[in-house]
């Protein structure tokens, strides 16, 4: 296979693959958990398929997949980028914010241990919290960069007052927030503004958590632990409605010689060039899958195409339930 192309994140200077793999299916969210040996060969995989950017979180789990991610590459460290996240009370998302500098501490010397390494290349903010001046958020993360523990300060899912600040007081290397064709709110805001700061975007989520794959219908059934079934943008009736949406992937796929999902991908890449997505997966085929989208180039033709089909369609439903809705864009 060729060597991924690389990307860099914002003026940060941190390179990275063009896509990272997003590890929280591995242990978290999805339904049944996969099998832990099957996850670190995947892993093992990815750097084999030349992918150096993995993210995880405290929350994944909570803690198991910073567990999972140390395991597997205790032997292979130097060759990666590793970003987690801080942010919720006790790493669980359903127990509140928590971005206190003392809890901020606390996570990082954790996760240094779980990950069984000596420093995390990209420290995210993984939610704003109101109840914590982002100055003294930023200012914690500076400290861990000066004492060698963190390289990189992320924040996601932050509005661009908040960006901002933090920037002012530690310099932002990327922002991760959803992004895809069927969530292009970043466009409005915060891809000016991170361009202007020169700071990286990493999208998660950017194949819709699976359903611009063309292989979730209305019918379609997801595990009882499935997160998807508490998102109102999955209800069987907003899957139906988003159709379109898939059918003109697909169309756009058929014309090129693609997959749904590699034509998502790529279009995300053309946007600029300093956006890596971050999809997740479980299988060695959707991982090779989704590398071979970054050797897609789509034409300036094609992206108009595309862009003019996706101004006329609405996409239906809400990405979160109402009381998750008030975590996101502070």
């Amino acid at each position: 296979m060729e060597t991924v192309p690389k990307r860099k994140l914002g003026n940060s200077g941190l390179e990275v693959s063009a896509i990272g793999l997003g590890c929280m299916g591995m242990s978290y969210a999805y339904g049944e958990t996969p099998d832990r040996q099957a996850m670190i060969n995947l892993l093992h995989q990815a750097i084999d398929n030349g992918i150096t950017f993995f993210d995880t979180a405290e929350a994944y789990g909570p803690a198991t997949n910073e567990e999972l991610l140390g395991d597997a590459f205790a032997d292979r460290r130097d060759k990666i980028v590793i970003a987690t996240k801080f942010g919720f009370k006790g790493g669980i998302p359903s127990a509140g914010l928590d971005s206190h500098p003392q809890n901020i501490r606390r996570v990082t010397e954790d996760a240094l241990k779980r990950l069984r390494t000596d420093r995390i290349d990209l420290l995210y903010q993984h939610r704003v919290d109101p109840g914590v001046p982002i100055e003294d958020v930023a200012g914690i993360v500076r400290d861990l960069i000066k004492e060698g523990k963190v390289l990189h300060f992320g924040m996601s899912e932050a509005s661009v007052q908040t960006i901002r600040k933090a920037h002012a007081v530690q310099p932002v290397a990327s922002l991760q927030s959803e992004y895809s064709m069927w969530w292009r709110e970043p466009e409005q805001e915060i891809l000016p503004e991170l361009e202007e700061l020169g700071i990286g975007f990493v999208p998660f989520s950017p194949l819709g958590r699976g359903f611009l794959t063309g292989q979730i219908k209305a019918d379609t059934s997801f595990a009882s632990t499935d997160l998807r079934n508490n998102l109102p943008r999955f209800s069987a009736e907003n899957r139906k409605a988003n159709q379109q949406l898939v059918d003109v992937v697909t169309n756009i796929a058929k014309m090129i010689n693609a997959t749904p999902a590699q034509v998502a991908l790529a279009w995300l890449l053309a946007q600029k060039p300093w956006i890596v997505p971050i999809p997740g997966t479980t299988k060695l085929h959707r991982l090779e899958e989704n590398i071979a989208a970054t050797y897609i180039s789509l034409s300036a033709d094609t992206l108009a195409s595309i862009n003019n089909a996706l101004t006329g369609i609405e996409v239906s439903g809400d990405r979160y339930p109402k009381q998750m809705n008030t975590t996101v864009n502070k």
